[in-house]
């Protein structure tokens, strides 16, 4: 008899968490095309959104983070994790899966929780160098931890680990340009050096602020040009003070860069937020880049990611509060290191892990086997 594989993939919040969450589902439906899928992600968060857009099927949860600068707010926050986990419950009682999988966000919490609690084998990504608490609280019960960077026994049972990499959008090497044709779709001189500057969709306030602190800086060094994403939050203001200031001729300003495989395959060096996505992705197309953690997220795990990667030659890191200072120097004087660049982008790709997503989906596939093993038994025996 036919296996009819029933999966819950449950996180988001980010395109950090959606993306691999997506992977891992095109993973699962391209080794069995009948796989149920079903998505748990919060409303009003993006994934409710993107999932539907790329073909599954998702459902939602009242999920929030805590606010940790007001405490009182978090009776609230206690209330809907109540509440999540008696829909999760119900989520999981009707849609009757063999295995769930967690990819972080606020949804993966009440969802793993009540799968393991209901004896469904659950699998947890965990896509950085350092694991959420949430995460540390879901493995207890887990049955399998994929894990993207080394020393990841410090907060997981070891027994439990499988270092699998981080899952990227499947189409990313598809869509890798040849250098030439990524230069003329970008409009570039391709006899420059070009550095891409990138602080995410929406922007990065202290790397805008950086690039604008150094215009005559960028403007002085004319062999080298630089493609500055200033995320749509910030494209008119940086825009206008850059005029102000007069634009030097070897700075292209944009919002949001929509061909990115062009932007990549045209940069000698990248300049981003150190988001586990991304590195991930920068790994996998062997790119040189300079990590600019962002501050602003829980337990400062971007700059234990990026970390993660300079101890290894991999990667160059520069503190936020430092951008002014040093970033576009750094950036200059590395991409004229021909040999930097050529060790960075060889210590990097070495981190690449291209197979992860089906890697991860063989794992949920056991993980159903094995479930499903059980319950054919235990069926017998009640029969008996």
């Amino acid at each position: 008899m036919k296996k009819e594989y029933r999966i819950i993939i449950s996180g988001g919040g980010t395109g950090g968490h959606i993306f691999p969450a997506l992977s891992i589902a095109d993973a699962i439906r391209a080794k069995q095309p009948e796989a149920k899928i079903l998505f748990v992600g919060a409303n009003n968060r993006m994934e409710m959104q993107r999932v539907p857009d790329a073909g599954y099927d998702i459902v939602g949860l009242p999920i929030a983070g805590f606010n940790r600068k007001n405490l009182l707010k978090n009776f609230k926050v206690l209330w809907l994790i109540l509440k999540s986990q008696r829909m999760a419950k119900k989520i999981i009682k009707d849609f009757a899966p063999q295995a769930a999988v967690g990819v972080g966000g606020y949804a993966s919490g009440p969802t793993l929780k009540m799968a393991a609690k209901m004896n469904i084998p659950t699998l947890i990504q965990e896509q950085n160098s350092y694991a959420g608490v949430t995460n540390k609280i879901l493995s207890k019960r887990a049955k399998l931890i994929c894990v993207a960077y080394d020393g990841m026994e410090r907060f997981f049972p070891h027994e439990k680990i499988k270092k699998t990499g981080n899952p990227v959008r499947k189409n990313l090497l598809d869509m890798r340009a040849n250098r030439k044709e990524a230069m003329k779709a970008m409009q570039l001189d391709e006899n420059k050096k070009c550095v891409l500057i990138v602080g995410g969709s929406l922007g990065a306030r202290s790397i805008n602020e950086g690039v604008l602190a150094n215009i005559e800086l960028i403007r002085a060094n004319k062999d080298v040009q630089f493609v500055w994403q200033t995320g749509k939050l910030y494209f008119e203001e940086m825009k206008k003070r850059t005029a102000e200031v007069g634009k030097p001729e070897n700075l292209i300003i944009t919002d949001f860069v929509s061909n990115m495989a062009s932007a990549l395959s045209a940069a000698n060096l990248v300049v981003s937020r150190a988001g586990a996505g991304s590195i991930s992705e920068f790994a996998l197309l062997g790119k040189a880049v300079i990590l600019v953690p962002s501050p602003n997220v829980s337990e400062d795990h971007q700059t234990k990611n990026a970390m993660a990667l300079v101890e290894k030659d991999a990667a160059i890191y520069v503190a936020d509060a430092k951008v002014k200072e040093e970033l576009i120097q750094k950036a200059i004087e590395t991409v004229n290191d021909d040999a930097k660049i050529s060790q960075l982008e060889s210590n990097i790709e070495k981190m690449g892990k291209p197979n992860a997503a089906e890697e991860i989906a063989n794992e949920v596939l056991m993980l159903a086997d094995a479930y499903l093993e059980k319950e054919t038994r235990r069926k017998k025996e009640n029969l008996k």
